[in-house]
């Protein structure tokens, strides 16, 4: 990867949002990390003077289902080109009638119903038990809140994401039982994702698109593929302007605790001495400031 001008605000796009518009001085960088290749090259670029990289989260084309996508590499390529806030963008259903689509929740919690994903990037040598009872910065939550109202999009601030393993949709006995517990909205890629961003000490938020109302609503049509596009094409619009409005939010880079999240969370004896060379050339970069 060649020298670059670091970058301050990291957006992961979802389902609909593969690019953004009016990006100046753009780099393309690709980069196979230790943990192999993210998702699609980083776009680099200005936006509303602030230096950002962009990243698809299932790739231009959408070819990455949810169990495939690379999280640690992607949230270790951000880390790597000096991301301090990450922007997610999600498509999801609704688990409540007052959450209808084209709405866009800003979740404050998750639930985790996935199956088959690497959770952690602490292993092999080096153990870290992280707090993550609030598993999306409050801080960035508000101002994303304040981000989306001003680009006019009905929002809610508050809610309980529950992340199933996908591809395929939920039974109507899974979605009634979701509802049941107190979940919200429903989607498939947040999980790993605010996990792994909070052990790089990113803090993390994520707009959360309303596409349909799961299979629980039984006046409203079962969810297709074709309903979900035609929403988050509505939506894309707003998505980009909020983007940009919390981009101009955090050009005084604010401290979050997510930013500190490590500095309590190492149970290992913090001696470099004491990390298998392989483990080190993986965590370095996540913990490197931490050992002697």
């Amino acid at each position: 990867m060649k020298e670059m001008t670091e970058v301050k605000i990291g957006v992961i796009g979802g389902s609909g949002l593969y690019q953004i518009e009016g990006l100046t001085n753009v780099e393309e960088i690709s980069m196979f990390t230790p943990f192999g290749a993210p998702s699609d090259s980083f776009i680099v670029g200005t936006l509303e003077g602030q230096r950002i990289a962009f990243l698809p989260r299932h790739k231009r084309g959408h070819t990455i289902s949810p169990t495939e996508v690379n999280s640690h590499a992607n949230i270790w390529g951000m880390k790597k080109l000096g991301v301090k806030y990450i922007v997610a963008v999600n498509a999801c259903g609704s688990l409540r009638e007052d959450f209808a689509p084209r709405h866009i929740v800003v979740p404050d919690q998750l639930f985790d119903r996935t199956r088959n994903r690497d959770l952690t990037f602490f292993k092999e040598g080096v153990v870290a038990h992280l707090s993550v009872a609030e598993p999306f910065e409050t801080g960035l939550n508000q101002l994303l809140y304040e981000s989306i109202k001003e680009a006019g999009a009905t929002s809610h601030l508050g809610g309980n994401f529950i992340i199933i393993e996908g591809p395929r949709f939920s039974t109507k006995g899974e979605s009634r039982i979701f509802r049941q517990w107190g979940c919200d909205i429903i989607g498939m890629t947040t999980i790993p994702e605010a996990f792994l961003a909070r052990e790089a000490e990113i803090a993390y938020a994520t707009m959360a698109h309303v596409t349909d109302y799961d299979v629980w609503h039984e006046t409203a049509e079962p969810v297709t593929v074709d309903a979900i596009i035609a929403t988050l094409n509505a939506n894309v619009e707003v998505a980009k302007q909020a983007i940009r409005n919390v981009v101009v939010k955090l050009a005084n880079e604010p401290d979050f605790p997510s930013h500190h999240a490590l500095e309590t969370a190492i149970i290992s004896q913090r001696e470099r001495a004491a990390v298998p060379v392989g483990t080190w050339q993986k965590l370095e970069l996540l913990i490197g400031k931490y050992f002697k």
